[in-house]
């Protein structure tokens, strides 16, 4: 620590001989194998730099410690960490942080439009020449049109944890200055390169550099932003340059080497610190140099090496996830589903089950025509389809070894045990991203439309958009791959429908002629059963065709339809007109027989689908696959028949007479499939009752109704302990 340290609790960087001592060290170490421009950036701010080396060997070469380096593993690669003290004014808020994505328009939109819209580019691999090479280093970059949108990404960033933190049950920037900061960030270098020329002095030389080096908070961003609020700086002036004023010189320079402005920073503020009194620290008022005396040196861990830095992106976020997407306090739930896929994306990379390539573009952090399967002539519907239905194909795999990553990545139960709540978890993570494509997001329970049956997987038939919807008025198959997958977030990226809100506040609409009207509280599954109906099959073709057309002329609002599928161009699509057009269906069932001679049937089980290779989503003919578990059409069901009843024989008609031996066992094998599904149905349904009754005013089930069920489940239960063992009485022993 230099002298200067000593008048004061805030450190002033040491001298560049010992600086460049330090990065010559952690050079050296094994598996460090980041830039020089990155260590260069952050050597200012190390406190105490040879605390952290060794002693020379032999040659006179010196490396980081062996206590001061980590090696972290994570399910996407590992990577190579020095734990340091650095100044607190130090590390970058990070605009990739995933627990603000949602603020940013992503490149995996194609109608993104470069300079108009708030978008972040895509992060690259830092690259290098060495020996003639082009080589991969342990580090990141970017690229941003101009300084001006350098230093507005920062804001925007800072803005928008602000917004999050605004859940956390305490004050953290009055913890900190109480405190200090206990847990240590973690900072991964990235430079960020200027695309246009920076200004010039009136000599022709240039005001600002065109590339920029800053160590970004991978972990702690809540916490580098708010010691820097307490500092009174910005992530962006930390970056990209110190206004001359907060180093209280005179006119309006920029210093942007952190070697001239920390040292000139750490002054003013031990200046501060020695003018005012201990009593006079007050959490939210006090001197500047006392609330920040606590975070005046904070420990952090560096990433400085990893054996995979075409990953590194990958890696770095990955060892974050874990520590809050569960947690309600760091995301919301679109960022915590979109954070959730990522983790299966990176996990698939990690096993060589995906190449890096198509996880870029399914994360969306690359746009969907860099896609293999992607083709020039496709237009904005079919890109966000391809990648839509590519996301759904991975995150309901048939494929075991992906099964087992995603159920580790997401917490899961063993396949052949997953429960709706999981289901919908990944129905959550897959229409989150897919939101991603779209100009707004909607809330990603939208995509909550898929039951247990889901659970061997989902493989999309492969063929391309056009050819769906041209053949969906006569092809069946065509027409429910189109409701089951596309509508709900077609409707929802246009505001015709919208995840069930639990009640009937914020249901309202405005009418044709303005005024407000109140909806009707439905499903987005009571959306599609409405589109499914026979009558409606016409319209629901035409509405999915404008929902299109409308996509792909920039995303307009859609036109409405008529009854036979007609468009009808200048008459926008309302979620009023919706709800007239396919109305709700209430679900009202016929009035129960006193004595029912066979009661209400129950629904045979779906065949899973069989495991498959990846589908192609190619411009080709379609690959023939195994259609998704909710596309197949249910057996007929077979009437579950009261014990003591005579079983009518179906070749019989409405008479009745014995049935032959072989036909009681097929009678009796189509019983118990039909019991098995039955129960899975039940549990489904109840778990569907048991999330609306949380939020519903009073409770939905009446206690008359609720007994009588319960009496008569009690009833099944104790006849069907007595079937396995009867069963087992006539079973042909070996």
């Amino acid at each position: 620590m230099s002298k200067a340290t000593t008048d004061g609790p805030f450190p002033t960087p040491v001298s560049l001989e010992r600086q460049e001592a330090w990065i010559e060290a952690v050079l050296a170490t094994d598996g460090v194998n980041l830039p020089r421009g990155a260590l260069e950036n952050i050597a200012p701010f190390i406190v105490d730099p040879e605390d952290t080396l060794s002693e020379p060997d032999g040659q006179d070469l010196r490396r980081l410690k062996s206590g001061v380096v980590r090696r972290i593993r994570t399910d996407a690669g590992d990577m190579v960490v020095a734990v340091v003290r650095m100044h607190g004014v130090g590390g970058i808020q990070w605009g990739h942080n995933e627990r603000i994505s949602s603020i940013w328009r992503s490149v995996a939109d194609p109608t993104v439009s470069r300079g108009t819209e708030r978008t972040l580019a895509s992060i690259r691999p830092w690259t290098g020449i060495d020996d003639g090479r082009e080589k991969c280093y342990a580090a990141l970059e970017s690229t941003v049109a101009d300084r001006r949108a350098l230093m507005m990404n920062a804001e925007d960033a800072a803005d928008a944890l602000r917004r999050r933190d605004r859940v956390r049950p305490y004050d953290l920037e009055e913890d900190l200055v109480l405190n200090g900061q206990q847990d240590p960030g973690m900072y991964v270098p990235q430079q960020v390169r200027l695309e246009q020329n920076p200004e010039k002095d009136a000599d022709g030389n240039r005001l600002y550099p065109n590339a920029y080096w800053g160590w970004m908070a991978v972990r702690g961003n809540n916490r580098t932003q708010k010691r820097q609020s307490i500092f009174r700086l910005t992530s962006g002036e930390v970056l990209a340059g110190v206004p001359a004023e907060k180093l209280e010189r005179e006119g309006d320079e920029v210093i942007c080497d952190p070697r001239v402005w920390l040292p000139e920073f750490s002054a003013v503020l031990n200046r501060e610190y020695a003018e005012t009194d201990d009593d006079e620290l007050d959490p939210t008022s006090g001197s500047r140099a006392r609330r920040a005396a606590a975070i005046a040196v904070v420990e952090a861990h560096l990433v400085i090496g990893t054996p995979t830095p075409e990953r590194l992106y990958r890696i770095v976020q990955m060892n974050n996830r874990r520590d809050h997407v569960h947690p309600p306090l760091e995301f919301d739930a679109l960022d915590r589903s979109r954070a959730l896929g990522r983790s299966v994306l990176g996990a698939y990379v990690a096993q060589g089950l995906m190449d890096e390539k198509t996880a870029e573009v399914l994360s969306g952090l690359a746009p969907i025509r860099e896609l293999p399967d992607a083709a020039p002539d496709m237009a904005v519907s079919e890109l966000r389809d391809l990648r839509s239905m590519r996301l759904l194909y991975e995150l309901f795999p048939v494929d075991p070894r992906k099964r087992h990553l995603l159920r580790r990545s997401l917490s899961e139960n063993p396949p052949s045990q997953l429960n709706a709540e999981e289901i919908k978890q990944r129905a959550r993570t897959w229409s989150a991203l897919t939101s991603e494509s779209y100009p707004v997001p909607w809330n990603p329970r939208v995509g909550q439309v898929f039951s247990t049956r889901v659970r061997d997987g989902i493989v999309p038939s492969g063929r391309r958009l056009p050819d769906l919807l041209a053949s969906a008025d006569t092809d069946d198959a065509a027409f429910e791959e189109l409701v089951a997958y596309r509508a709900a977030h077609w409707l929802a990226s246009f505001g015709i429908v919208e995840a069930d809100r639990g009640s009937l506040d914020g249901q309202e609409a405005i009418g044709d002629t303005g005024e407000r009207v109140r909806r009707s509280r439905r499903t987005v599954m009571n959306c599609l059963q409405a589109l499914r109906h026979d009558k409606s099959r016409p319209a629901a073709v035409g509405l999915l065709k404008s929902l299109a057309a409308a996509m792909d002329d920039g995303d307009r609002r859609p036109w409405r339809v008529s009854s036979s599928g007609k468009e009808m161009v200048g008459r926008e699509m309302t979620p009023l007109w919706f709800d007239s057009e396919f109305p709700k269906d209430t679900g009202t069932r016929p009035r129960k027989p006193v004595t029912p001679a066979v009661p209400r049937a129950v629904p045979q089980a779906v065949p899973a689908a069989l495991s498959t290779p990846a589908p192609t989503f190619s411009t080709g003919s379609p690959p023939r696959a195994t259609p998704a578990p909710s596309l197949l059409p249910a057996p007929t069901p077979a009437p579950v028949v009261p014990a003591g009843a005579t079983v009518p024989s179906p070749a019989s008609g409405n008479g009745a007479r014995p049935l032959a031996p072989d036909a009681l066992v097929d009678r009796i094998e189509e019983l118990i499939k039909g019991l098995h599904a039955a129960s899975g149905e039940l549990g489904d349904r109840l778990s569907e009752l048991e999330d609306q009754s949380r939020t519903a005013s009073a409770p939905p089930l009446a206690r008359h109704r609720a007994d009588t069920a319960v009496r008569l489940l009690n009833q099944t239960l104790s006849r069907l302990r007595k079937v396995p063992e009867l069963m087992e009485d006539m079973t042909e022993q070996e």
